[in-house]
């Protein structure tokens, strides 16, 4: 089981708030939201239309799975195709990486709100997901999720066994972390935006959607995968996804 489904989650009481947040902040409210198992960390900041999210790498050597720099670049090339976080700003610090990005007005899929009924919600966050692989051009995307660095820091016993086992691949543009608490929705329960594209890159599509589903049973339980599958308008390929969650697990 991999750390990152195990760790991430709201940060702490009295976590450590960056010098750098407070000061984009200024006299405005500061709220943790979220904090990842590589230290990473999100805030909110503001309230009402002015609201904006802070998103944190601590420094001075960024993880390459949370560097900002290459999310805001994700999120620019994105956003002439779909909806996301707009980027404010993005900035350099010697303990780490700033990027700022103002809040859209939908809820997570893991909401309070969403969670009233689960079924609807794991629909939309099955068309959510296929929206988002039908709208960017994998052509033209210059970002790669591809398998071969995926697992580049695993011995090299365990790369060639998992090369090995591959499945062709059906080529889209996936978000990278397509897990339930990266999917907003809209006031009607329907998919409104995604958020958190820091791996966004051409892969096969089942990279995704083979997560997403699984996701609903670590935030609603089970029963809920088919509804996923449904809403993005495909069977389940069995051997796509026992592959692509057992790469998932182990990186």
């Amino acid at each position: 089981m991999s750390d990152e489904r195990v760790i991430s989650g709201p940060p702490p009481a009295g976590f450590p708030i960056p010098e750098a947040v407070r000061l984009a902040a200024g006299t405005e409210a500061i709220e943790g939201v979220w904090l990842n198992a590589l230290g990473g960390a999100t805030f909110r900041i503001g309230q009402g239309a002015d609201t904006r999210y802070a998103k944190w790498s601590p420094g001075p050597i960024i993880h390459p799975e949370i560097d900002l720099r290459s999310e805001a670049h994700r999120l620019r090339w994105a956003g002439s195709y779909i909806l996301v976080p707009e980027v404010l700003s993005f900035q350099e610090h010697p303990e780490g990486q700033l990027l700022l990005t103002a809040a859209l007005p939908g809820f997570s899929a893991v909401s309070d709100r969403s969670k009233n009924d689960q079924e609807r919600s794991a629909y939309a966050v099955g068309q959510g997901l296929r929206q988002l692989h039908d709208s960017l051009p994998a052509g033209s995307c210059p970002f790669s999720w591809d398998l071969s660095s995926r697992i580049a820091s695993l011995p090299i016993s365990q790369q060639s066994a998992l090369l090995a086992d591959a499945p062709p691949i059906d080529a889209v543009v996936c978000h990278g972390d397509a897990c339930l608490p990266n999917t907003q929705l809209d006031a009607n329960g329907d998919f409104f935006a995604h958020v958190d594209l820091g791996k966004l890159g051409v892969a096969d599509r089942w990279a995704d959607l083979a997560i997403a589903a699984w996701s609903t049973e670590w935030n609603y339980g089970p029963g809920y995968e088919q509804c996923v599958y449904a809403g993005y308008g495909m069977d389940p390929d069995e051997e796509r996804i026992a592959f692509y969650r057992r790469i998932w697990d182990a990186t």
